[in-house]
């Protein structure tokens, strides 16, 4: 029997992974743990080689001003970053395969000294990295007892906050961790959502595609 899977990422993203999911058998229920909106923003003074771009929200959300960016190429943390870029008219020069800090260990390696992030309003500072945030994830009022449908599924987690919330509301509304396995897009994800689940398991990248045929195996 098939357990069926719970995908909490924002929308546009969350329709995407459960389309991934039911071309593999795999039924899911929609449950956005936060929308995304755009934030106002300002280019940062300073002299900058490319853009570090860990998000697509970072690329959907960043409006006008990226404009006068587009000359910069592209540091991506992975596949789905690289082709959020493309997708706006950007060049990526780089794709990571792991998390930011390896994406930006490979774009030193290849002459980029000065990147700008462009960034949510919860990211990672990165050393010696300017950061400028474009978007924010603003968490979604969920009612008491709606993560009751989280019991005998398989969660999929794409950031840590959402991780982290996930299982604040799981603990509010008495769903046992032991009932849920965890799909996570990175072992800092894993981690952030804490212990006692029935399983918890990470992708080498951060890759729908490769979160997405690991909820699989772990709902077989």
């Amino acid at each position: 029997m098939t357990r069926a899977a719970i995908v909490l990422r924002p929308e546009p993203g969350n329709a995407r992974t459960i389309a991934r999911l039911a071309a593999l058998g795999v039924p899911a229920l929609a449950l956005p743990l936060f929308a995304v909106e755009p934030v106002a923003w300002e280019t940062p003074g300073g002299a900058f080689d490319s853009l570090l771009i860990t998000s697509t929200n970072a690329m959907r959300h960043a409006g006008a001003g990226l404009t006068a960016l587009g000359h910069l190429p592209v540091i991506a943390v992975g596949e789905e970053s690289a082709n959020a870029a493309r997708a706006v008219g950007l060049t990526v020069a780089v794709t990571g395969t792991t998390d930011g800090v390896a994406a930006l260990d490979a774009a030193r390696a290849a002459g980029f000294r000065a990147p700008l992030h462009l960034a949510g309003q919860e990211h990672i500072a990165f050393a010696d990295v300017v950061s400028v945030t474009v978007y924010r994830s603003a968490p979604l009022d969920l009612p008491a007892g709606a993560l009751a449908a989280a019991r005998g599924r398989v969660a999929l987690l794409h950031s840590p906050r959402a991780a982290r919330r996930f299982a604040e509301l799981v603990d509010r509304d008495a769903v046992p961790r032991e009932t849920i396995r965890l799909a996570a897009l990175s072992e800092k994800i894993a981690a952030a959502a804490g212990a006692g689940w029935a399983t918890v398991a990470s992708t080498p990248r951060p890759d729908d595609a490769l979160l997405v045929a690991l909820a699989a195996s772990l709902a077989s």
